[in-house]
């Protein structure tokens, strides 16, 4: 069964899928969709052409534990997504996921004004490693 990790935001959208036995993150990339409806079925639909099982969309909690405005929005699409197909949405604490996936771009020698075109694949990528860990 393969897994989908999410890396959800109002502009762009990071995903990666693991591999069919779920051990090792695979492909990532983004998608660039403003409305949350129109990206839900897109993502629904990729997933299905994939044989996703699992969906993990990150969760961003602020650094003390508590939830904000983006992990209230995180909410609302995990339900969007739930209403559109019977894989199961699992939320995951994705705190400094992308502070983390900038320190990898910038270790990679991307220049920091190209981050924006890789920044959310590379996060949804630590997304799927962190949950695969715990499998």
């Amino acid at each position: 069964m393969r897994i989908m990790a999410i890396d959800y935001g109002d502009a762009r959208i990071g995903l990666a899928v693991s591999d069919e036995s779920a051990t090792l993150a695979g492909e990532a990339w983004t998608l660039s969709e403003w409305k949350a409806e129109r990206a839900a079925d897109i993502i629904t639909e990729e997933a299905k052409g994939r044989g996703v099982g699992r969906f993990v969309l990150g969760y961003p909690k602020n650094m003390d534990g508590t939830l904000g405005e983006r992990a209230k929005k995180s909410e609302v699409f995990k339900a969007l997504l739930e209403a559109r197909s019977d894989i199961p949405v699992t939320l995951w604490d994705e705190r400094r996921t992308t502070i983390a996936a900038h320190e990898i771009l910038h270790a990679n020698g991307k220049r920091a004004k190209h981050h924006r075109q890789n920044v959310d694949a590379v996060a949804a990528s630590l997304i799927l490693e962190g949950f695969l860990g715990t499998l």
